[in-house]
């Protein structure tokens, strides 16, 4: 497709108060788009919010837990009343956890998979009507390598990125005709609070160390992707190869894994 213009767009960002929520929303403004962000922590939504003012864009701020069917709908109001539309929807929240699935709960499971994919599927629907009016409308689920290949120790973060990859490829054919572009941003290791900030953490497994990239560096590889219409950036080079290796060589990738588990 014709390469896609931000500038004077309309956006909502989920799960916008750090990392790279935060950086695609600054990068999304900086480009020219007009926002609507939201996640639990106001006060850094509100940090936020000013930032982007400070480059002349408009943007509403919608503080709650996106798992909650208000909240969601209270972010579709606000796009549709505040900017007059809604042409681009990045599902940006999640939340993880860390730890062997025989010693976790069902809990952990369920709330991962709320976050993760639940509230990703529902803020889609509710959204859907406002982006099918949009100019050149595009759906941006991030979702992560582990989407691809799972690994010991992230069982249930595992399973919801593996949900979100197989929900965005089967929304993409459905979305063909209106037409809304579906793209899949598949991070690996990132500079974020994401660990700081899991719901659990029993793990002892010793990874393999990779520098890590920075949010912004994520955002500038959305923002590209979009405009070029693709269908999955994976914005790593470590996780590209991950990604290789397993497409090529499953049953080695399996027996490295188990080295980890």
């Amino acid at each position: 497709m014709p390469s896609r213009e931000i500038r004077g767009s309309r956006a909502i960002v989920t799960g916008a108060s750090s990392g790279i929520g935060r950086a695609l929303a600054l990068e999304l403004a900086r480009e020219g788009a007009n926002l609507v962000i939201t996640a639990r922590r106001a006060e850094r939504l509100r940090e936020l919010a000013e930032s982007i003012r400070a480059v002349g864009q408009h943007v509403e701020t919608v503080p709650g837990d996106i798992t909650d069917p208000a909240v969601r709908q209270a972010v579709v109001d606000a796009a549709r009343t505040a900017l007059g539309g809604l042409d681009i929807l990045v599902n940006n929240a999640g939340v993880g956890a860390m730890g062997r699935f025989e010693q976790a709960s069902p809990d952990r499971l369920r709330r991962i998979m709320e976050v993760n994919f639940f509230a990703l599927v529902e803020m889609t629907r509710v959204a859907l009507p406002l982006l099918r009016q949009g100019r050149q409308p595009i759906l941006v689920n991030v979702s992560s390598i582990l989407g691809h290949r799972g690994v010991p120790h992230s069982s249930e973060y595992c399973a919801s990125k593996f949900a979100v990859q197989g929900f965005s490829e089967a929304l993409r054919a459905e979305l063909a005709a209106y037409p809304i572009d579906v793209l899949v941003v598949s991070p690996g290791t990132t500079e974020t609070e994401f660990f700081e900030r899991v719901l659990e953490n029993t793990s002892q497994a010793r990874w393999p160390r990779h520098g890590a990239v920075s949010p912004e560096y994520v955002a500038r590889a959305v923002i590209r992707a979009m405009r070029r219409g693709q269908r999955e950036v994976i914005p790593f080079f470590w996780g590209r190869v991950l990604c290789l290796l397993n497409r090529l060589a499953p049953g080695w990738m399996d027996r490295v894994m188990a080295r980890y588990a």
